[in-house]
């Protein structure tokens, strides 16, 4: 016997209806390209919204196209994640600090049939248009009087231009609810990037399970300012959970050093930021000096990579900010878990919550998880047993668009690549990735562990923990260290630093100091070129 209940298909175009219905004087700020402040409402958003799908409509793309998009956190950008994808189009978000070569393969993977793009890129399109045969739209992100003249690329039309013309009347689209509607290739895989393909279904879900109180805890009398870019797992589904929730939006565009996303949070009265740690860091390296505070800032969730203890602790107790640390994975829409404490944690001291913080936090509902051994044994949930992290759920990705690398799935289950704990409160700790955990006669030392240990220091501006070739250990730990400007720490002095804080053999055994440790497109750090650059490094005493 099935349930008596209305079967209405989850459309991402509903979120964007609810928002201008419930929602409709609700802000979205923008900090544009041009360097000026964009303000609007989701009234208009939506009608544009509108605009787009029509301007789609009259090119005669088909269901399922791709719209790709090389752009900033924006109004317009915003309006392309609705106007394509509750259209029945599919949004490919590209990742613009990725190689031109890497950007024209996968804009002919995808078959992209249109590409909107911010003007700070049209030198990269100009150096990857004529690789991509497949796209028939060139549309910059701008006024139709700032386009370029003789540019060289072909079918170019602005913006504004674009969708000037049309109806903000448009009658959306039901269909399957597990049609594609928008794609997102990741570069964390092995080989060429791999396309993770969301469907409305698992992004509405995802965008409900966001905004719960345990997780990013939104509503409408947040003002939400997303600087993890929405070409980044799409900025972590907050562009849908602000609709759902009412939010108000702030985007801050290409600015993203610590002054103008200080300014910016100060300005908009922002109560709620989520980034990544080199952003904060940033952030935290402009505000210190200047004995600045904040004035509505009250949580952010920090993921992308581990977060550092220093680094919560000076948002938690010297500006009074609650971090939320987070995790995820571009195939899991991106959310997996996120830290929140809980009722019995309340009595705890702030050393015996920090240790919490620390981890990644619980499963958001929707999101199951296990580790198991590397012969596929399950492990027990104690907070000290290492075992290889997999995960299920209803956004998380099956297979790859086009079946590239094959069946992932082990038993229905997704190999995350990470290596992790689980205590008996389901709190998940990431010890690493599986590639880069260090072992070492026999045991395990974790890489962000003597990562954090090292940033802790005051002269410790960023630190990359990698293993090296040992002949009686199998590994050894070294750590590659930036120093901050002006700062001087010896190698002797940071070893130092480590005893009483970890175990005796899982102190690195030396120090190399570098200019910059290498940086992958999504800001996280790229260990495989730190290893190349310490190709002809050897361990003291070897």
């Amino acid at each position: 016997m099935l349930g008596l209940m209305q079967n209405q298909p989850l459309m991402i175009s509903s979120l964007i209806e609810f928002a201008q219905r419930h929602h409709a004087d609700a802000q979205i700020v923008s900090r544009r390209v041009e360097g000026d402040i964009h303000r609007y409402t989701y009234r208009e958003a939506a009608d544009r919204s509108r605009q787009v799908a029509n301007a789609l409509d009259a090119m005669g793309l088909a269901f399922s196209d791709r719209v790709a998009t090389l752009a900033w956190n924006g109004y317009r950008h915003f309006e392309l994640y609705y106007g394509v994808s509750g259209s029945g189009r599919v949004v490919h978000t590209i990742n613009p600090r990725l190689h031109p070569d890497q950007i024209a393969w996968i804009a002919n993977h995808a078959e992209d049939r249109v590409l909107c793009f911010d003007m700070s890129f049209l030198p990269l399109v100009q150096a990857v248009h004529a690789r991509c045969p497949t796209i028939r739209q060139y549309v910059a992100l701008c006024d139709a009087d700032k386009l370029p003249e003789g540019s060289g690329i072909p079918n170019l039309i602005s913006y504004e231009a674009w969708i000037g013309g049309q109806s903000t009347r448009y009658d959306w689209p039901v269909f399957d609810e597990n049609s594609a509607s928008s794609m997102c290739y990741t570069s964390g895989t092995t080989g060429n990037p791999k396309a993770a393909l969301y469907s409305h279904r698992s992004t509405t879900l995802h965008a409900y399970a966001a905004a719960l109180p345990d997780v990013m805890s939104l509503s409408a009398r947040d003002a939400v300012l997303p600087v993890v870019p929405m070409f980044h797992v799409n900025a972590w589904g907050i562009p849908y959970s602000a609709c759902l929730t009412g939010a108000k939006l702030v985007f801050p565009g290409p600015a993203l050093d610590g002054k103008s996303i200080y300014e910016l949070i100060e300005a908009e009265k922002v109560t709620y930021a989520a980034g990544v740690p080199t952003v904060w860091q940033m952030l935290l390296g402009h505000m210190k000096p200047a004995n600045l505070t904040f004035s509505t800032l009250k949580r952010t969730v920090i993921g992308g990579s581990a977060c550092p203890p220093a680094m919560i602790a000076a948002f938690n107790d010297d500006y009074g900010v609650e971090v939320l640390h987070a995790w995820g994975m571009t195939e899991m829409s991106p959310l997996g878990t996120l830290c929140t404490l809980k009722n019995k944690h309340d009595a705890l001291s702030a050393e015996d919550k920090m240790k919490i913080r620390l981890k990644q936090g619980r499963a958001i509902f929707g999101v199951d998880m296990k580790i198991v051994s590397d012969a596929g044994d399950e492990l027990p949930w104690d907070g000290k047993t290492f075992g290889n992290l997999l995960v299920k759920g209803p956004w998380i990705v099956r297979e790859y668009y086009k079946g590239e690398g094959g069946d992932p799935l082990v038993d229905g289950w997704f190999p995350t690549g990470d290596v992790a704990t689980i205590d008996a409160d389901g709190y998940m700790q990431i010890t690493d990735r599986s590639k880069d955990v260090i072992k070492s006669g026999g045991e395990w030392i974790s890489s962000i562990d003597v990562e954090n240990i090292a940033v802790a220091h005051p002269a410790v501006a960023m630190a990359a923990c990698v293993g090296m070739p040992h002949p009686k250990w199998d590994e050894r730990p070294i750590v590659a260290v930036v120093k901050k400007p002006g700062a001087e720490v010896s190698r002797e002095e940071l070893l130092k630093f480590y005893e009483g804080k970890t175990a005796k053999w899982q102190i690195p055994d030396d120090v190399v100091f570098v200019d910059a440790i290498p940086l992958g497109a999504t800001g996280k750090m790229l260990k495989t070129r730190l290893r190349e650059m310490l190709k002809d490094y050897t361990l003291p005493g070897l």
